[in-house]
């Protein structure tokens, strides 16, 4: 009787551990879950990404870079802060770019998610609307990514140094920062996204399919092409 007991045991363990690793290989991410937590999501490689039921995304009034008439639509939800999204933004947004927005096929939205645990994520996504008011967003956007290390332990005195660097008003732009202008539509975003199913960053719609973690190129490529076929 202990024995078969034994045997069972070690069935089931197997079996859940099975499980657990299918589920890996599905979301291609590599998460640590906690309930109720949101969290930065982690690619394990270039394993497809499972293909999710459409969900209509609203672009609400967020920056937007390439044809607003592009076939694709792709919606970023993001963390300044968060070094995946960085890696995203350093290893697939420049070919994205150069192959499908710079040639009409494709338009991204850039909407906001700071994770609670970055320090300054909130304030970076701010700073970045703040930015958008004098017609640099995706300059400041670039900054922000580029110069992650450096300011994610300082926050607001850097974020108004690269508005200086980039040539923005400076009195308005920090002003703009100072009084948590944009505070209200970073946590939009941020509810937005929740409702959406966002759970960590970077998350992306591409014409409404979910894409989970900072995925190689290929991945996109893949559903690009198959949005750009129908």
């Amino acid at each position: 009787m202990v024995v078969v007991t034994l045997m069972l045991t070690l069935v089931n363990s197997y079996t859940t551990f099975n499980l657990g690793s299918k589920l890996d290989s599905i979301t291609g991410s590599a998460v640590e879950v906690k309930q109720g937590e949101v969290k930065e999501t982690q690619p394990l490689g270039a394993q497809k990404p499972a293909l999710q039921p459409n969900v209509q995304v609203s672009v609400d009034d967020d920056p937007v870079k390439g044809s607003a008439n592009a076939p694709v639509t792709i919606v970023e939800f993001s963390d300044f802060e968060c070094p995946f999204c960085a890696r995203f933004y350093e290893q697939t947004m420049g070919l994205i770019d150069e192959n499908y927005i710079q040639t009409g096929k494709v338009k991204l939205v850039f909407r906001d998610f700071p994770l609670a645990f970055h320090e300054n994520a909130q304030k970076a996504s701010e700073a970045a609307e703040c930015a958008d008011e004098q017609g640099k967003f995706w300059e400041y956007h670039d900054s922000l990514f580029e110069n992650q290390g450096e300011w994610s332990s300082i926050g607001v005195n850097k974020f108004k140094e690269y508005a200086q660097e980039l040539g923005l008003n400076t009195e308005k732009f920090d002003a703009c920062l100072d009084s948590g202008k944009y505070a209200s539509e970073v946590q939009k975003d941020l509810s937005d996204g929740q409702g959406y199913g966002v759970s960590g960053t970077p998350t992306f719609f591409v014409n409404g399919i979910k894409i989970v973690g900072a995925q190689p190129y290929s991945a996109f490529q893949q559903l690009i092409e198959q949005e750009l076929a129908k």
